[in-house]
C-alpha cells in the first residue's frame, strides 16, 4: 500500500495543470463577460472552420489535350431587336473544310416585337435564312404546270422561273447581278418590295446549339440567303441597301460545352450597339478545354474561353471588305485544364480547432488579467486620495 501511494505521488508530479483551491479563486463580473464573449467567438470560428473543412478543395492541373476526335458543342442565345427573323441565317465552317449552311438542327428562332416581347408562344424550329413574306395578301391561284420566264437567264438548271427566288437563282448561276424587283413579274406578284421594307419591323431571338468539329473555325449570324458558289461561301445581299440592316444585338448566353457550377462566360449579358448600318461585329475566341472532376468521381468536360471584340462598318464606299453580321471566330488551345475536388485532411481540421480554442482562451486570459489588475491599481489610487 505504501508503494502504491508513493507511485501515485510520483505520477501527480507530471500534472501540467495544477489546480488552486476554490477559496483562493476570485470571480469577477468582468471575467464573466470576457468568458461569454470568448465562448461566442470560439463558436463562430469553429463553425467557420467546419464549413471550410466540409467544402472540397479544388486542385488545378495542366496537361496536353488529346480529345480532338470529340465534337464541340456551342450554345447560343442572341437577340437582334432590329432585324426580322426571315432575313437572318446562321452558318458554321472550320479549317477542315466542313461547312454547315442554313443550320436547321437544334436552332430556333423566336419573333419579337419592337419592345422585345415574344410574338409567338412557341419558337419555330426552321431553317434560319428561309425566305418568308410578312404581312402579305393571299396570292392568286396559279397553274402548277406553268413555265414563266427567267428574263434571259435560262439555263439547264433553271429553264422555268416560277418564283422571284427562281429568277434570282438563275441570275446567280449565270454570275449576273440580280435584276430590279420592280421589273420582275414574279417579284411583284409575291410582294418582294414589301418584304424588303419589313426588315426592321420586328426583332428576332436566335437560340439553341450546334455541334462542330474540335478544330479552329467560325460561325456567324448574318443577313441574306446563304449559298455556296464555286466553293465560295456567299450571302446574297444584292436586293438590300448597304445600310438597311441594324445589327445591334444582345448576347444572352454564349458558351462552349456543358455548364458546370461556378462557371462564368465573359459574353453573357453583353450588348453591342450598331451606330451605323452594315456593321460587322467580330468576336475572336480562345477556347481552353476544361475538365472538372467531382469528389464523388463524376467528371464534366467543358470549356473556358477568353474573347477579343472588334467591329467595323463594311461598305464598298469606304473600301471595307466583309459582311454585316455577328461573327465568332474560335480556336482551341492545345492544353487542357483539370480541376479536381479533394477532401481536406481531418487532422488539419483538428489542429485548427485546437489552435482556435487555445488561442482565444489565452488572449482572453491576458485581457482578463489586465482588466483585473488595472481595477486593483485604480482602487488603491482612490483609497490613497481618500486617506
Amino acid at each position: 500500500m505504501f508503494r502504491l501511494h508513493k507511485f501515485s505521488e510520483q505520477i501527480r508530479k507530471f500534472d501540467a495543470y495544477p489546480k488552486t483551491l476554490e477559496d483562493f479563486r476570485v470571480k469577477t463580473y468582468s471575467g464573466a463577460l470576457i468568458t461569454v464573449i470568448s465562448a461566442v467567438i470560439i463558436t463562430l470560428l469553429f463553425i467557420s472552420e467546419l464549413n471550410y473543412y466540409m467544402t472540397p478543395e479544388v486542385a488545378e492541373e495542366l496537361f496536353v489535350d488529346v480529345s480532338r476526335s470529340e465534337k464541340l458543342r456551342i450554345n447560343i442565345d442572341v437577340i437582334f431587336p432590329k432585324v426580322t427573323c426571315d432575313f437572318l441565317s446562321i452558318d458554321a465552317m472550320d479549317v477542315s473544310g466542313e461547312q454547315q449552311i442554313n443550320l436547321d438542327h437544334n436552332i430556333y428562332k423566336r419573333r419579337l416585337s419592337q419592345s422585345g416581347e415574344p410574338l409567338e408562344e412557341k419558337p419555330e424550329k426552321e431553317k434560319v435564312g428561309e425566305s418568308k413574306v410578312l404581312n402579305m395578301t393571299i396570292p392568286p391561284v396559279l397553274d402548277p404546270n406553268r413555265c414563266e420566264s427567267c428574263y434571259g437567264a435560262e439555263s439547264q438548271a433553271y429553264n422555268c422561273c416560277n418564283t422571284c427566288e427562281d429568277v434570282q437563282n438563275a441570275y446567280r448561276m449565270r454570275g449576273w447581278a440580280a435584276p430590279d424587283a420592280d421589273s420582275i413579274e414574279q417579284c411583284k406578284r409575291e410582294g418582294w418590295n414589301k418584304k424588303l421594307e419589313s426588315v426592321d419591323i420586328e426583332g428576332c431571338q436566335v437560340f439553341g446549339y450546334l455541334d462542330v468539329n474540335r478544330v479552329a473555325g467560325n460561325f456567324h449570324i448574318a443577313p441574306g440567303k446563304t449559298y455556296t458558289q464555286h466553293h465560295v461561301h456567299v450571302h446574297d445581299l444584292q436586293p438590300f441597301a448597304a445600310s438597311q440592316f441594324n445589327l445591334t444585338h444582345m448576347i444572352k448566353h454564349l458558351s462552349f460545352g456543358k455548364t458546370i457550377p461556378g462557371k462564368t462566360n465573359p459574353l453573357d449579358g453583353t450588348t453591342q450597339v450598331a451606330n451605323e448600318g452594315s456593321m460587322m461585329f467580330q468576336y475572336y475566341v480562345k477556347i481552353v478545354p476544361t475538365m472538372y472532376e467531382r469528389i464523388d468521381g463524376l467528371t464534366y468536360h467543358t470549356n473556358q474561353f477568353a474573347v477579343t471584340r472588334h467591329q467595323k462598318q463594311v461598305s464598298p464606299i469606304f473600301g471595307e471588305q466583309g459582311l454585316p453580321g455577328m461573327f465568332v471566330i474560335y480556336e482551341l488551345a492545345p492544353l487542357m485544364v483539370k480541376y479536381g475536388e479533394k477532401q481536406k485532411s481531418f487532422f488539419h481540421f483538428l489542429t485548427s480547432v485546437c489552435a482556435i480554442v487555445g488561442g482565444v482562451f489565452t488572449v482572453a486570459g491576458m485581457i482578463d488579467s489586465a482588466v483585473y489588475y488595472s481595477s486593483k491599481v485604480i482602487q488603491k489610487i482612490e483609497l490613497g486620495k481618500i486617506s
